[in-house]
């Protein structure tokens, strides 16, 4: 087994998941397989409970976090993990996943059963061997295929010098002896600052980081230098000097157009080469391996015609919050070939009473709304926000706007929904096709027709009706791991469905989910009598899993994330068909006969179609040619 160990210095947020992502990319197109553990410094146990405000402001105390990314086995973990996962194409597992929390768990759990004989129990070298122990026992571990990986990636989150992070540097110190010097690569990451004053590149934060990781018994092999500009001349020549390592592995990597070229920067200085040259493997004799990688890169840069999807959340301030919805949106956009223009409206500036609070961001986010070609409402939890959410979802529907929901967007569309045509049945004389979409007419719907309280136990748990409820396995008691988490099984119950088109007519498939509350299944005969039919259920039937809205052109919700099982390679196929639906293409590309191209493999090292600037798509037609293209490989 091979490891290679990346650290960061300087600052967070400089690209560490990416490095990573992009070290495990090269070594798997080379043929060797990967796997990657990602360490994050706190003691929570996972990031379950953290709020994505919570992580942004946990990001200044030098960790890079954002949303709960979800694994196939319910863990709950740090956003990086959805970049290997993505990048390399693999299946992790929660126990890829460090932190202070289960490493302190476990050695107390032995402590408490008497597995150290009574001997005091320290951080060296008790945490330290804990620390090694699980490095070693899951970069061995077999993946689902029941594949050993060769090479595992490690990413030490934080930065150099963090007391949080100290006894991991210890470990990993420990550990270049113990698995042996010729089987370990260190790649620092380090900012190379470049002050408008003088717009000279600085090297010192960078010579004082390696200065500091020295100091703590760990030398690095390679020195990647992130920058926003290409390195001035003699920096690398620089860094080199003071920081002790040859100058052909100091690799820069500057800012650039897409994530998807940064395998390609990596591989241009010769970080393979030398990465091979260190681990004493004969070097691959491939000239093709990434082409597929060049393909993504040069189509992200020369689509030019965009398309515009508007997000409506609660935590829109910190993009990281929703990266997997992005990133799915992306890879999607790129197979329609389309430039996602993204905006974010925040929930509460939809709201009614956000019109006497604040009239210019209601305005503005209303305008903002109003302009959208698909709306998409991502999973979330608690009430802020909520009414403002529903008023967009009624938008979408009463404008035939293409729609998506994620999880707790399928609830609220539902809740949407049945407040709509209760009322419409109710009071026949009122025409509610053209009810306004604000937050007030729900109210009033509720309020003078007797169904005021329908809505979520989750935001109320007093509402009469209850749409929405808790599922019966939940408590209420513990937060922290009690969801319905991980991949699972939703079968199909409708032939003509536009969602099983996209995902090639299977009979069933399996996503990953992550909720507490589910569609009250008291109310699905009366909703369904209305045109909205719930197309997927889980495997006893009893929860809704896929809701789509007749005589709409893309109106569907999920109860699952398929944003967690999108690659660059896959898109997913419900944000396929709401990109498609958005750009106003969706019809004629189920009626071209090619349902999806979410099956592409990704495996081949065959070469990609190289893109030319005059191959930008104009129309799903040519789109599909360049599929075909891809498919081929």
């Amino acid at each position: 087994m091979k490891y290679i160990l990346v650290t960061g210095g300087v600052i967070s947020g400089i690209g560490k998941g990416i490095i990573s992502s992009s070290l495990g990319t090269i070594v798997k197109c080379h043929g060797l397989r990967p796997t990657s553990i990602k360490i994050d410094p706190y003691l929570n146990i996972d990031a379950g409970t953290f709020s994505p405000y919570e992580h942004g402001i946990y990001e200044l105390l030098h960790c890079n976090l954002g949303e709960v990314y979800v694994l196939d086995d319910g863990g709950e973990v740090d956003l990086d993990l959805g970049n290997y996962e993505r990048f390399m194409d693999i299946t992790l597992s929660r126990d890829n996943n460090i932190t202070t929390g289960k490493i302190y768990k476990n050695v107390i759990e032995k402590e408490r059963r008497g597995d150290y004989l009574g001997n005091t129990v320290q951080v060296v070298p008790h945490i330290t061997n804990e620390i090694q122990d699980w490095v070693e026992r899951v970069a061995k571990r077999p993946d689902p295929d029941g594949n050993v990986a060769d090479v595992c990636i490690i990413e030490l989150g934080g930065t150099v010098g963090d007391i949080e992070s100290m006894p991991f540097v210890e470990a990993f110190r420990q550990f270049q002896f113990r698995v042996g010097r010729e089987n370990f690569i260190l790649v620092h990451v380090s900012l190379i600052p470049q002050p408008s004053t003088t717009g000279e590149q600085k090297t010192k934060p960078t010579q004082h980081s390696i200065r500091e990781l020295r100091g703590l018994g760990l030398s690095p092999d390679f020195i990647v230098c992130r920058s926003k500009a290409p390195l001035q001349p003699g920096i690398s020549q620089k860094v080199a000097m003071f920081c002790h390592v040859p100058e052909n592995q100091v690799i820069e990597v500057p800012d650039v157009d897409s994530v998807y070229r940064v395998p390609l920067v990596l591989e241009s200085q010769g970080m393979l080469k030398s990465v091979w040259s260190k681990f004493n493997l004969p070097f691959p004799e491939t000239q093709t391996a990434l082409q597929k990688w060049q393909w993504l890169a040069d189509r992200s840069k020369f689509v030019r015609e965009s398309v515009q999807i508007v997000l409506v959340g609660k935590y829109t301030g910190l993009s990281d919050a929703y990266i997997s919805v992005i990133k799915s949106l992306q890879h999607s956009c790129l197979f329609a070939g389309k430039k996602l223009e993204m905006k974010f409206v925040e929930a509460t500036n939809l709201e009614d009473n956000n019109l006497e609070e604040n009239p210019v961001s209601f305005h503005e986010a209303w305008q903002v709304l109003c302009s959208a070609q698909g709306i998409l409402v991502p999973g979330g939890f608690g009430s802020r926000g909520i009414e403002g959410k529903i008023a967009a979802i009624k938008w979408a529907r009463t404008k035939s706007i293409p729609y998506l929901g994620i999880c707790l967007g399928l609830q609220l569309a539902v809740i949407d929904q049945t407040v709509y045509h209760i009322v419409a049945n109710e009071m026949s004389c009122i025409n509610l096709c053209y009810v306004h979409t604000n937050a007030a007419t729900i109210e009033f719907c509720r309020n003078v027709l007797g169904w005021r309280n329908a809505n979520s136990t989750e935001i109320n748990p007093d509402c009469d009706p209850k749409v929405v409820i808790d599922m019966p396995e939940h408590t209420g008691i513990q937060m922290g791991g009690t969801m319905r988490l991980g991949k699972r099984r939703t079968t199909f119950v409708e032939k003509d469905s536009i969602i099983r088109k996209l995902y090639q007519n299977a009979e069933f498939i399996e996503e990953r989910h992550r909720h507490r509350y589910e569609v009250n299944p008291e109310f699905v005969q009366e909703i369904e009598k209305h045109g909205m039919k719930f197309v997927g259920h889980d495997e006893a039937g009893k929860r809704m899993e896929i809701m789509e809205l007749s005589a709409h052109p893309y109106f569907v919700a999920v109860q699952y994330h398929p944003e967690f099982l999108s690659r660059p390679h896959r898109p997913s196929p419900p944000f396929f068909g709401f990109i498609l639906a958005a750009s106003g293409c969706l019809k004629e590309h189920f009626e071209s006969g090619k349902i999806s191209p979410s099956y592409l493999s990704s495996t081949s090292g065959a070469p990609s179609p190289s893109l030319q600037q005059s191959d930008t798509v104009e129309s799903p037609l040519r789109m599909e040619v360049l599929s075909q293209k891809l498919s081929e490989l």
